[in-house]
């Protein structure tokens, strides 16, 4: 099943075209799976119908599913739910323990395990996760290495505890807000399922991440550093697109706008190594079926949305120790013809005439840059200590 990410600042429209995507993959015959995991879902007001949370049919080949955080762990992790009711009643009513229920990360979490649902049905594809705005993509990505830390350093520590003072405390009031077994082994499922949704989504042949964004400064400057994150934790981007420029019969009244969306262009070219697809702001808003069809056509014209837009991850990542290499697929180039530099949060790559800006990631910046080397046809530069 093939995989794809559709992320970017709140408001860009990815909602949308996560659905033309969606559209236009079934017209080729694919059958696809929608799963919005944004808190304020919107899949609904595009599609000018409900899906809710158990999914339903939107079109031909196309199902849709906005994922809701406390109606999954109610329907599939019981055990947990439970002993969290049970520890918030402690200090709120009913009604405001169940509204706690829902607590930061929880979309996220659901989120990964609807995913494996659906790549488990065997019953589609190719599955678009229409992802909440950039901060919380990344929490959900970053949530399988939070998790990874938690199992090997505190979760046998609390389940033999739990054991331990079980039977000490039987008939106590306190005793009751420890887990009880069954929560320590739902919570191991929930783990090993997480583990494989993390080895498909670094999987850089079947999923692959979209960023959308506007042309504005803002917005590009967010998009920057989603990429170099995502490049971080191991996942492929294979296209930029860019939403709601300028129609060409836009009059002469737009010409300041023009001018700074085509600088807003150039930046986006220098700033991102994947292809860059580009989409027209509508004379409406853009719902139902067939406008998104249409949405669909004007991106990827006969190219099969669902198909591998870039190979490989142009930009990689990798860790050694204290120290971290950040390597760039530069073929046909010669040291000589190379310029690198760092400013800020910046690194500015100059290859010939040509010259890329690409955004650190957090842990990177401030690092002093020890080597640059080029070992064709990758340009690795390692970062020391801060």
């Amino acid at each position: 099943m093939r995989v794809l990410l559709y992320t970017g600042k709140g408001g860009v429209g990815k909602t949308t075209l996560a659905l033309a995507t969606a559209f236009g993959a079934a017209e080729r015959g694919h059958r696809v799976c929608v799963l919005s995991t944004d808190a304020a879902p919107s899949l609904s007001d595009a599609l000018a119908a409900p899906v809710g949370s158990q999914g339903r049919q939107v079109g031909e080949g196309v199902w849709a599913r906005e994922i809701r955080g406390q109606i999954e762990l109610e329907r599939s992790w019981r055990p947990i739910q439970d002993w969290l009711r049970a520890l918030l009643r402690e200090e709120a009513d009913a009604l405001v323990a169940e509204e706690l229920l829902a607590f930061p990360g929880i979309e996220e979490l659901m989120a990964l395990r609807a995913l494996r649902e659906v790549e488990a049905s065997g019953d589609f594809d190719l599955c678009i996760v229409d992802c909440a705005p950039t901060g919380a993509t990344l929490r959900m990505l970053r949530f399988p290495d939070a998790l990874r830390l938690f199992m090997s350093h505190v979760f046998d520590l609390e389940r033999r505890g739990a054991r331990l003072l079980r039977p000490m405390l039987r008939g106590f009031d306190v005793g009751r807000l420890l887990p009880q077994e069954a929560f320590f082994e739902a919570f191991e499922r929930l783990y090993e399922e997480i583990g494989d949704v993390q080895r498909l989504l670094c999987d850089e042949t079947r999923t692959s991440a979209r960023l959308v964004l506007n042309p504005s400064r803002v917005v590009i400057d967010e998009s920057r550093r989603a990429y170099a994150y995502l490049s971080l934790y191991g996942v492929a981007t294979d296209a930029v697109i860019v939403n709601r420029l300028l129609p060409a019969s836009a009059g002469v009244y737009f010409g300041r706008w023009r001018e700074r969306e085509r600088e807003a262009l150039e930046q986006i070219e220098q700033s991102f190594p994947t292809p860059i697809r580009r989409v027209s702001l509508r004379p409406g808003e853009v719902i139902g079926e067939d406008a998104l069809a249409r949405v669909s056509r004007e991106v990827f014209a006969e190219v099969d949305p669902a198909t591998l837009l870039a190979t490989g991850r142009p930009i990689r990542i990798h860790r050694e120790g204290d120290r971290t290499r950040l390597e760039i697929d530069l073929p046909g180039v010669a040291k000589e013809e190379i310029d690198v530099s760092v400013k800020g949060v910046d690194l500015h790559l100059r290859v010939r005439d040509g010259r890329r800006s690409l955004c650190l990631p957090d842990s990177l910046v401030g690092r002093p840059v020890e080597r640059v080397r080029l070992r064709a046809p990758t340009l690795e530069i390692s970062f020391g200590e801060a």
